[in-house]
Order: structure tokens, then C-alpha cells, then sequence
């Protein structure tokens, strides 16, 4: 082993450490006989050898030079020369080390013989021996040292005379080893079993690329290395590899093309083909077999660039994917093969160019100093066509990308879309045609999405009550003010349908989306289905994207920009007219898609966020329509009713919803009558009146006359349809319900005070009561004495009142009478009569009608709905005439401070309403005896004459008969025991404790009597509804109103006594105690004494008198229901 020279300082100290290891290395590698026994001292010696080595190299690496390698490297040659019988770890070692060797230690020195052994050792190692099977595995590790070693030896190789010809016609020896080695790279970039691998083995490809600069040697190996390089990037390695595998081909790929293909590479070629073309020339075919594949010639090039082509077309799929690394790697990739490349791979433009814009993204930052694709088409004009015609390509192409199944390519359709409108009108790029074609597209695409997605449920039925009575319909929210999307609202593409409106919201310049609008309106008056509400929706789209994007400032500056302003308010004015016109149409009998009116309320929506309080004369042509859709069937055109109010409602100035229609009632008032008169009615009319009322309250109920005069018009026109009628009504029962709240339903002028007609017991006479009876008895004493001492008394009249029942009195008769009463003019006066009381008495009443106050207009309004009700109470249908009843209940106390106008309507509805008590249907028998308890409270004693007659002519037998069906409802009877001792026992919903009655019994002398020993007890049993069932209910009901009768109508003795009898078997229960408060109120000692017969007083019994022979016993009876 050859000793270097020794020299001071490092280097010798660096000598003496390795000479302690590479003396022992080489005993054991040339005297050990059994390799396999001493290659864990072997390893050892190894791993410290390497271990100085990099101590070195990380203390001072200039110390290090080829002698000290070759004098580390002599017994790891001996090593080499058996490495089949060592383990792999110990190969594993030796390669680290001359790893080592090569990067830190011969550098460029290395001799080329030993370079060709390395060469093959670290491929055959890698990869195994060619031809042959693999005698062991290699492990990762192994192959990730290989793969180092071997990118040290390329890199140390360089572009030196090693890889040059040593004469005509013969090849450099390295070269024919370089070649296993690239395949030894290519197999471990397609088939590496880590990204570890991989990545080494791009590092040596790129180690090859790079140093070699034998043009002839590089194309030899460029078809292998374009291929392997293109399996990994085009699926399906593609979605297997690791982003940063992918990263690093693109790199690889990028510096293969442009070392070998680049146009100064190939500008010898390139000259002569622009030489071939301006000739003119017919060119022979080349034969392959006379000339060396290696020479680079004008029909290797075409033929190479072809393939080039097919190979980028498929590497370029990898632009699709999603990770923002890879996308960048792909611009750099093509923006530097469209430039270093340019005339060499002439037709890789189009895809080049078209990768380029597909993974354009302006959001992140670009240097100043990379190229874009921009300064490329700039420098370069044909690339500018090749933009537009991508451009061009990709618009006709988006209809069918949209009916993909694949979401994810019809979001990068539109994105492609997107980002190629953007660099073409950077580029100041303009088309008419390309204009014109992108509008139909996006129609098509957007009609396409609307046919192929699943239509949202929309509930076709809904129930009218439910409509009336919807909070969100009533409740003012000023805070909604998005709309739900219309089209395109499936879940599933959501992602596209943002994807659409970002390239609507981006596409071209304020002027080209106005232009594209005007094209979709001209689509839209003569299209119908989904074509018409896709350009509808486009159109809206783009103009509300235009009008969004205006600047002020810009158009202050700008003044070139006035002219399409104008231009722009012109189309929106044309879009806003037809809106009002779908609007206007809602009621029509066609059938409208709801998407279209959806659509009119957004734009009309939009025009009054833009006009502001300027809209506000529009109110009178969208107000009515708008309300008249939170009636809809459909839970999506409501929605946007209520939003579209809220929006109108904040931009023309109002604070809320409510505020809205009150201050334009009269715009409302008046298109709903109108629609009324001319008996232009559908369901929406009604409807939106119920919401009308309920959102204004009743601030509005003095506007609606006319309209009600207008609804019993209609009722008198359309009573034969129940449901219609039964719609009207609801609308006058909200009027009243809303008119009950007015604070200004009292009379104007006046403030009446509301009666109390509740009964009060009498009071207790004390001291106080028996002293002021007696000064009023002196006062009045005194009184008629002071008359009797004062002027003598007048004399009575001397003439009937009133008219004689003669025509014309006798001739004697009046005589005798001036006889009598030669002044009767002064008697008369004296008298203070008058002839006429009853004419005085009218006339007095006149006088008092003259200075009495009129009612308010909510007052009349409710007057006149109570009193016009009346006729509709005898309607066939249950539910009309129960509702009817409710808004009788709900308008009486209102109306009852002003007895001169409630009571003669009591009496004129009186009729009506208390034959409804004996309707068939319990629920409106029930409404009916609410409805006169209310009556009762309100009117008082004025409904006593009422209430004896109608007691006399079969209420009281009415109120037996609900009595006992409720209680057959209630028990079912059951007989039990035997002989004449049978007893009944009833069954309830609640078991009740165990009660005492009195039975007649025999005395001890009688025979054939009955004793109380007979008596069975059974248990109660159960019913099947109890006092849910109706005839329960209805007896409450019953018990209700006799309950209002006793507290606010008077009530004669022998009527009291009936209903006491009635009711008295209940008065025990808890839940009747009003009832037996008002009894008591009347006349408390009956109410006593019936309970008392009746066992009722707690801890009194009474006993009857006995008869002779005969006798009552109290018997505890369990079980019995009172």
C-alpha cells in the first residue's frame, strides 16, 4: 500500500487517523479466508474509516485530495473484489465511504477506469446483475446510498474528455457503462419503493443531463428518459406519486427537453430546416442503416418533436391536479419550454400554451424577474392567436364539460373559463365572435346543470290557515336580506355553482357583460322553459355584476365611460320591465315557473338597493304583486317575498316591513280593490290582505271599507263556493282581530266609560247606611213642606196629549173649552207640559243624535262586518259558521262601550247566533255558546228579556238534553245485584270516593220492603273518551255560558230555580267554582239548600221525616260517580 508523502500540520494528523484503520481494514481483507466471520469487525473498521473521513470533511475539507483517497480507498478495493460474500449492510458501508471518497477526495481527478468499475458496481449493486435474478434482497437504504454514490461519480465525471469519442466511429467506454446506469435511474424513478428513492434517482438523471455535453450521447438516451419520466406524471402513477415526486420530474423533464432540444442546442438544425423550407425542396428520405442513429439531422429532430408531442400530452394531465406546488411547477414547465424551446417544439405550442393557462393563478405573487406567459405572447405574437383559439376552444367546449358526471371537470371548465377571459383581456384582447359564443355557452352550460341536477322539493299544498297564521310571514325582519339561490341550489354542485358566478362576477369588462346581457334579454322574450330562466338568471347576473363593479370615482375620471353607462341603464331598465311584467302576472291563470318570479322579485330587489328612495314611486306598480306572493303555495317564493320586502322596505327609507305598506296602504287598498270590482279574485287576493292586515295592524283597518263593501259584494256573488267564502271571511276576521287592538276605537270627542254589567251580591247594612236613610227621609220632609208653604200647586191638564181620535173637533166643544180656559196658552205655560210628550221626546232625541260624537271609521268598519255577518251564520259550512261565531265573540266587547250602536246590533244578531246552540255540529254549538257568554258580558241586562223568553222556548230543555248525553258520553250504565235490590253503577274517567245515599227501607214489621243489606257495590269502569269526548265539551260549554248568563244578566226567580236544578249536581267540583260563585252571588241560601237535599254540605246530614212503617238509612255506596 503506497504511502502518500508526509506533511506538516492537518493533512498528517488526517494521515495518522486513517492509517490506524486502513491498516487492520487490509489485513483483514487480504489474509481473512472466511469473509462472512469478519465482516462485523470488517463494518466496524468500515463505519470508522467513514467516520474520519466526514470528521475531515466537516473540520477542513482542502485537506483532503485524491493521494489520501487512494490511500483509503486500497483496502476497500480488496473488499470490493469479494462484495458478493459480504452481508449488505457491510456493501451498504463501503458505498457510503466511497461516496466520500469521490465528493471530498479525487473530486475531478478520478482515473476512468475506476470511474467504469464504480459505474457498474453501484448500478449492478442497485438493480443486480443484468440477465440474472436478484441473489438478495436490497433494502431502501442500500439503494438510497447507491443512488448518492452514483449522482457523486456523474458529478465528478463533469464535462470532461471522458465522455468524447476516442476515435471516429468508437465509443468512449464510459458511455457504454453510462448507459446501464440510466436505466438502473429510469427503473428506480417508475418503479422506486419509496419517495426516498425516487428522488435520488432524479437527482442522478439530472447529474447526467447536466454534466454531459455530448449532443450525440444525450439524444441516444432521450426517448428512455422522456418515456420513464412521462409514465410517472400521466395517470395512473400520477394520482399514486407524491407532490413533491411530481414536482421534481416536471424539473427533470423541463432540463432533459431543453439541454437536448433547447433552440440553441439544435440551432444548427433548426437553420437548416428554415433552409429546406425556403427552397422549396423535395427532401429524400434519410436511411436509417446508412447513417449512425446518433446523428442529429433535420428528419431526427421532426421525428423526435413528434414523439415529444405525444409524450407532453399525456405528462401535461398532471395540470388538473389540485395541489398549488404541482400547478406552479406545470407554469414553470411550460412558460420555460415555450421560450427555450420555441422553434424546436413549434407544435407543442397549443398544449404548452393551454397548460400554461390552466394553472395561471393570479393570486399568488409572480417575481418581476420569471417570465409569464404574457411577456411570451408579447415578444412572440403567434402565441397570442394560440390564446385566443385555446380561449375559443374552451367556450364551445363548456356545454358538453358541464353534462360530465365528474364535478370536479366541470368546475375546472368554468376555471379554465375564467382565467383565460382574464389573461385575454390583460392582453387587450377582443372578439366579437368569442363574445358571442361564450353567451351561448353559458346558456347552454346553465341549462344543462339546471336539467341534469335533482329539482329541490318544493311543497305544492299548503294549508291556508297555516298560511294565515305563519309567524315569519307577519314578523317584520329587517335583517334577511339574501336570497337562497334559485338555480343551481342542489347541495351536490354547489362547488360549480360558485365556480359559474365567480366567472360571471369576472368575465370581460363592464361593457362586454353588458353586451352579453342585452343578447340574453333578446334570448329571452323568445325562448320559454328552462331556456327562458337561464338567460333570465344570466342576464340579471351580469348586470348586477356591472353595476356592482362601477366606480363613481372611475367614472369621474373616465369620461369615455358615459356613453356605456347609459347604454348599461338601458338594458337594466329593459330587464326591471320585464320583471314588473312577471310580477303584474303572478294572479294570471298561466302557469309561471316559480323560478321566473323568483327571479323578477330578486331584480326588483336589486332596483330599489340601486334607486333608493327614488323607487318609491314604483311602489305603486311592485308593491301589491310583491306582498301578494307571501300568500304562495311555495315555501321558496315566500321566502323571497319576505326578503324582497325587507331589502325595498330599508333602501326607500322605512324602518321595517310594516312601515312600508302603511305609508303605501292606499297603493295597496286600491289594487286589491280593484282586483275586488272587477271580481278579479284568486287566492293570493285573499290572502295577501290576511298578511296586509297582520303586518300593519290596525293602523290600517280605517283604510278598508271600500274593501269590505267590495268582499260581501263578492260573497253575494260567489256563495255557492264554500271554500272561497270561507277565504273572504278569513280576511274579515282578521280585520276584526286587528280592530279590536285599535287604541282608536273609542268615539271621537267623547271618552265613554266601559260598563261593568257583573252582579254583585247584596252588601251588609251597617250604622252608617241606617243614619244616611234617615237624613235623606228628613231632607225630603223638609222639601215637601217648603213646596206646600211656596206657590199653590199647578192643576192638572185640561186636554188629553196627543192628537183626539176625531178629526175635527165640534163647534160646542170648543166653547166649552175656552170657557174653561179663556188662556190656555198661559195654562199651558204655567203647566210646563207640552201637547205632545212623544214629539217632544223624538225631538229631544234628535237633538241628542245632533251633539253625539260620531264613531271612528274602525268602529263603523267593525260595525258594519258584525252586522253584515249575520246573514252567513245559516251557511251549510261547519267551519264558516264556527268562525263566524268567533268573530262575533271577538268583536262584542269591542263594540260594547257605545250601548247606543252595540245594542240594536245584539238584537239584530241575536236571532242567529242563538240557534246556532242547537247546530248539529258540537264544535259550532260550542263557538255559539262562547259567542253569546261574550255577548252577555258586553250587553248586560239587555239580553234578560232575551234570555227568559228563549229559556221558555226550549233552552232549558236544551241545557237537560247536552246534560244527559254528556253523561251517557261519560258512564255507561250497567246493571247488577238480584230481586228488586238492583243499583246502578256508573263508570268515569276518575274513580271518586265512596258516597252515602238514602234508600227507603221497611221497618222491622214490614214485609216486602227492601234493605240496604242488598246493596252490591261494584267497582267504576272506565269510558272511552270521558270529557275529552264532544258531548263533554259541549256541556262545558253549556255550563260556560249559564256561567255568563247568572254574572251579567239578570235573571227572574223562577228561571234561577230551573238552572240551579240544572246545574247544582256539578257545583261540588273544583273546576266549577265561577259557576257556583255566580249562583251564590244571586241567591246563596237556594244554592245551600239544594246541595243540602242533595248531601252536598259537609258535615250535615239530613234525615227526612219518617212516615209510619217506613224509614230512610244512609248507605255508603263505593264507587259512585256524582
Amino acid at each position: 500500500m503506497a504511502t502518500p508523502a508526509a506533511t506538516p500540520g492537518p493533512r498528517n494528523d488526517c494521515f495518522r487517523q486513517l492509517r490506524t484503520v486502513c491498516v487492520p481494514l487490509s489485513r483483514l481483507a487480504l489474509q481473512s479466508t472466511d469473509k462472512a466471520a469478519a465482516s462485523k469487525e470488517i463494518l466496524t473498521l468500515v463505519e470508522s474509516l467513514t467516520g474520519i473521513w466526514a470528521a475531515q470533511v466537516s473540520n477542513d475539507p482542502t485537506v483532503l485530495d485524491d493521494k489520501l483517497a487512494e490511500y483509503a480507498f486500497f483496502p476497500v478495493s480488496h473488499l470490493l473484489r469479494f462484495h458478493d460474500q459480504f452481508p449488505i449492510r457491510v456493501i451498504e458501508a463501503i458505498i457510503k465511504l466511497l461516496r466520500f471518497l469521490i465528493q471530498y477526495g479525487w473530486k475531478q481527478k478520478i482515473s476512468e477506469d475506476l470511474a467504469i468499475q464504480l459505474l457498474f458496481f453501484f448500478s449492478f449493486t442497485i438493480s443486480g446483475t443484468p440477465g440474472q435474478a436478484k441473489k438478495r434482497h436490497v433494502p431502501e437504504e442500500t439503494i438510497v446510498e447507491g443512488f448518492k454514490a452514483l449522482d457523486a461519480l456523474i458529478t465528478a465525471i463533469g464535462p470532461s474528455s471522458l465522455l468524447a469519442p476516442k476515435a471516429p466511429g468508437e465509443e468512449n467506454e464510459t458511455v457504454t457503462a453510462l448507459g446501464p446506469a440510466i436505466t438502473v435511474m429510469l427503473d428506480g424513478i417508475t418503479d422506486g419503493v419509496a419517495p426516498a428513492v425516487q428522488l435520488e434517482a432524479l437527482q442522478c438523471l439530472q447529474a447526467v443531463y447536466t454534466t454531459t455535453r455530448n449532443q450525440h450521447v444525450l439524444a441516444r438516451f432521450l426517448p428512455g428518459t422522456v418515456s420513464s419520466l412521462t409514465k410517472i406524471l400521466a395517470p395512473p402513477l400520477q394520482q399514486k406519486t407524491q407532490r413533491r415526486i411530481l414536482v421534481r420530474c416536471l424539473q427533470v423533464l423541463n432540463l432533459v427537453l431543453v439541454n437536448v432540444l433547447g433552440d440553441f442546442k439544435v440551432r444548427g438544425i433548426l437553420k437548416q430546416i428554415e433552409t429546406e423550407d425556403k427552397a422549396k425542396k423535395d427532401a429524400q428520405p434519410i436511411d436509417g442503416a446508412e447513417k449512425p442513429q446518433t446523428e442529429l439531422t433535420s428528419a431526427w429532430l421532426r421525428a423526435t418533436t413528434a414523439q415529444i408531442k405525444i409524450a407532453l400530452a399525456a405528462a401535461l394531465k398532471v395540470r388538473t391536479h389540485e395541489a398549488q406546488d404541482v400547478q406552479s411547477a406545470v407554469s414553470r414547465f411550460c412558460i420555460s419550454l415555450l421560450d427555450e424551446c420555441h422553434l424546436s417544439l413549434a407544435n407543442c405550442q397549443s398544449i404548452l400554451v393551454e397548460s400554461a393557462m390552466m394553472v395561471e393563478n393570479e393570486e399568488t405573487g409572480r417575481s418581476m424577474l420569471e417570465t409569464s406567459l404574457q411577456d411570451l405572447a408579447a415578444i412572440h405574437p403567434e402565441l397570442g392567436d394560440c390564446i385566443q383559439a385555446t380561449l375559443y376552444n374552451w367556450v364551445t367546449s363548456l356545454p358538453r364539460s358541464i353534462q360530465s358526471n365528474d364535478d370536479r371537470i366541470k368546475q375546472l371548465a368554468v376555471r379554465n373559463i375564467l382565467r383565460g377571459s382574464k389573461m385575454a383581456s390583460g392582453m387587450g384582447m377582443d372578439s366579437s365572435t368569442l363574445n358571442d359564443s361564450l353567451g351561448d355557452s353559458l346558456r347552454d352550460s346553465i341549462v344543462a346543470l339546471v336539467k341534469s341536477s335533482k329539482p329541490s322539493k318544493v311543497v305544492g299544498d299548503v294549508d291556508e290557515n297555516s298560511l294565515s297564521t305563519a309567524t315569519d310571514l307577519t314578523v317584520s325582519r329587517p335583517d334577511i336580506h339574501s336570497y337562497p339561490p334559485v338555480l343551481l341550489d342542489s347541495e351536490g354542485i354547489k362547488s360549480t355553482r360558485g365556480e359559474i358566478t365567480k366567472l360571471i362576477a369576472n368575465i370581460g369588462s363592464s361593457a362586454q357583460q353588458t353586451k352579453l346581457a342585452a343578447a340574453m334579454l333578446g334570448y329571452l322574450r323568445d325562448s320559454e322553459g328552462v331556456e327562458q330562466i337561464a338567460s333570465y338568471w344570466l342576464a340579471f347576473e351580469l348586470l348586477k355584476t356591472t353595476c356592482n363593479s362601477a366606480s363613481d370615482m372611475e367614472d369621474l375620471l373616465d369620461m369615455s365611460s358615459l356613453d356605456e353607462n347609459q347604454y348599461q341603464e338601458q338594458v337594466f331598465q329593459e330587464l326591471y320591465d320585464f320583471s314588473s311584467s312577471v310580477l303584474a302576472s303572478h294572479s294570471d291563470p298561466q302557469d309561471n315557473d316559480w323560478r321566473i318570479e323568483a327571479i323578477a322579485l330578486e331584480v326588483t330587489a336589486f332596483a330599489a338597493s340601486r334607486m333608493k328612495e327614488d323607487f318609491r314611486p314604483e311602489l305603486i306598480d311592485v308593491l301589491y304583486p310583491v306582498t301578494a306572493f307571501l300568500g304562495s303555495p311555495i315555501p321558496q317564493l315566500r321566502s323571497h317575498a319576505i326578503t324582497t320586502l325587507n331589502v325595498i322596505a330599508a333602501s326607500c327609507g322605512y324602518k321595517n316591513v310594516s312601515e312600508l305598506v302603511v305609508d303605501n296602504a292606499d297603493y295597496m287598498v286600491n289594487s286589491i280593490s280593484l282586483r275586488l270590482n272587477t271580481f278579479d279574485i284568486s287566492p293570493a287576493s285573499t290572502k295577501v290582505l290576511v298578511m296586509l292586515i297582520r303586518l300593519t295592524g290596525p293602523r290600517l283597518i280605517p283604510f278598508l271599507d271600500d274593501v269590505v263593501a267590495a268582499i260581501f259584494a263578492a260573497l253575494d256573488n260567489y256563495h255557492g263556493y264554500p271554500v272561497f267564502v270561507e277565504s273572504l271571511f278569513s280576511v274579515l276576521s282578521e280585520v276584526v282581530t286587528q280592530g279590536v287592538k285599535s287604541d282608536m276605537l273609542l268615539l271621537e270627542g267623547s271618552n265613554p266609560q266601559t260598563v261593568s254589567h257583573l252582579k254583585r251580591g247584596p252588601q251588609p247594612l251597617g250604622v252608617d247606611y241606617m243614619v244616611d236613610t234617615l237624613n235623606k227621609r228628613a231632607e225630603r220632609t223638609k222639601r215637601a213642606r217648603d213646596e206646600e208653604e211656596g206657590e199653590p200647586p199647578l192643576p192638572h191638564p185640561k186636554k188629553a196629549w196627543g192628537p183626539g181620535k176625531t178629526k175635527e173637533p165640534s163647534q160646542a166643544k170648543s166653547l166649552l173649552d175656552q170657557l174653561e180656559n179663556p188662556k190656555p196658552e198661559e195654562d199651558e205655560d204655567k203647566e210646563g207640559l207640552p201637547d205632545d210628550p212623544s214629539s217632544a221626546l223624538a225631538a229631544c232625541e234628535d237633538d241628542e243624535k245632533k251633539n253625539q260624537p260620531s264613531n271612528t271609521p274602525t268602529y263603523a268598519l267593525l260595525t258594519r262586518v258584525l252586522t253584515l255577518s249575520q246573514h252567513y251564520l245559516t251557511s251549510p259550512t261547519p267551519t264558516l259558521r264556527k268562525s263566524l261565531l268567533d268573530l262575533v265573540a271577538t268583536v262584542s266587547p269591542a263594540l260594547a262601550p257605545d250601548e247606543n250602536a252595540f245594542l240594536p246590533l245584539v238584537h239584530t244578531v241575536w236571532p242567529v247566533v242563538v240557534a246556532r246552540i242547537k247546530d248539529p255540529e258540537p264544535f259550532v254549538a260550542i263557538a255559539a255558546c262562547k259567542a253569546l257568554g261574550s255577548m252577555c258580558e258586553a250587553a248586560g241586562d239587555f239580553m234578560a228579556r232575551r234570555f227568559k223568553q228563549e229559556w221558555g222556548d226550549g233552552m232549558g230543555k236544551w241545557l237537560r238534553g247536552v246534560k244527559r248525553e254528556a253523561a251517557q258520553g261519560r258512564e255507561v250504565p250497567r246493571r247488577t245485584g238480584t230481586g228488586a235490590g238492583r243499583a246502578f253503577i256508573t263508570g268515569g274517567v276518575k274513580k271518586v270516593e265512596d258516597r252515602e245515599i238514602m234508600l227507603p227501607i221497611r221497618d222491622v214489621d214490614g214485609v216486602g220492603g227492601m234493605s240496604s243489606k242488598q246493596l252490591v257495590s261494584t267497582s267504576s269502569t272506565s269510558g272511552a273518551l270521558g270529557r275529552f269526548s264532544q258531548a263533554h265539551q259541549l256541556w262545558d260549554a253549556a255550563l260556560g255560558l249559564i256561567t255568563a248568563i247568572l254574572k251579567y244578566v239578570r235573571v227572574d226567580d223562577e228561571m234561577f230555580d230551573e238552572m240551579l236544578e240544572v246545574v247544582v249536581d256539578v257545583l261540588h267540583e273544583p273546576e266549577r267554582r265561577e259557576l257556583r260563585e255566580a249562583l251564590e252571588t244571586i241567591n246563596a241560601d237556594a244554592v245551600w239548600l239544594a246541595l243540602y237535599e242533595r248531601g252536598r254540605v259537609k258535615g250535615v246530614k239530613r234525615v227526612p221525616r219518617a212516615v209510619k212503617g217506613f224509614g230512610f238509612e244512609f248507605v255508603r255506596v263505593p264507587g259512585v260517580v256524582a
